[in-house]
């Protein structure tokens, strides 16, 4: 109960403060609807806060989350798709014109894909999940042979966002619209412990400080 008390003297927090300062901006938000600048597809984990290291305010980020900032690779059947269904719903409807990749150190989801974890009715969906994670490990298992489990898991922390971003490209809509200059896609990496970005620079497939000259 006390943290959820916390949570409601946020929200009063909100309600009082940070919502007048921004009361107009959300009005607009209502009135005109949503066009977000870019869709986000971050982790879930809690200390990752995609407004905050972006500067971002209302409407601007169009935000998934999930497990590893993992993208699924397209597949149309008819099962249930909630990361693929966010994807077509921001490039198709929403039209945005950047899409975001967001990985994180200190990764759960990295660590596990290193671990050995026997399915069960409790973790069933999980473990199939973390299959999405095999390949950047078994990248930084034959990259990084001789190093420690640590390096290997720090690097497969970037090379999965590469992964990432080769996934996407297998969603019709994305490709077409990357083909006509319409659509960017961008990798990043947050260092929890420092607040710094890393970008992925597809011309010299390397990971540089975002927003550095």
């Amino acid at each position: 109960m006390k943290k959820i008390s916390e949570f409601e003297k946020g929200h009063r927090y909100f309600r009082s403060v940070k919502f007048k300062e921004n009361e107009e901006r959300f009005k607009k938000l209502v009135e005109e609807g949503q066009s977000p600048r870019a869709l986000f597809i971050g982790c879930s984990d809690s200390r990752v806060m995609p407004n905050m290291i972006t500067g971002s305010g209302p409407g601007d980020l169009f935000i998934v989350r999930n497990i590893g900032n993992f993208v699924p690779p397209f597949r149309p059947d008819d099962d249930y798709h909630a990361t693929a269904s966010a994807i077509e719903y921001a490039v198709t409807h929403l039209e945005v014109s950047d899409i975001i990749v967001c990985g994180h150190s200190d990764c759960g989801a990295i660590k596990a894909c290193f671990e050995h974890h026997e399915p069960s009715e409790e973790n069933i969906h999980t473990v199939k999940w973390l299959q999405l994670g095999e390949p950047a490990r078994d990248t930084a298992r034959r990259s990084l042979p001789d190093e420690s489990l640590e390096l290997q898991r720090d690097y497969a922390e970037k090379v999965s966002v590469v992964f990432q971003l080769e996934n996407l490209l297998s969603y019709p809509a994305v490709q077409r619209r990357v083909d006509e200059g319409r659509l960017y896609l961008h990798g990043w990496h947050y260092n929890l412990a420092t607040g710094e970005i890393l970008y992925f620079d597809e011309s010299e497939l390397e990971f540089k400080p975002l927003g550095a000259s």
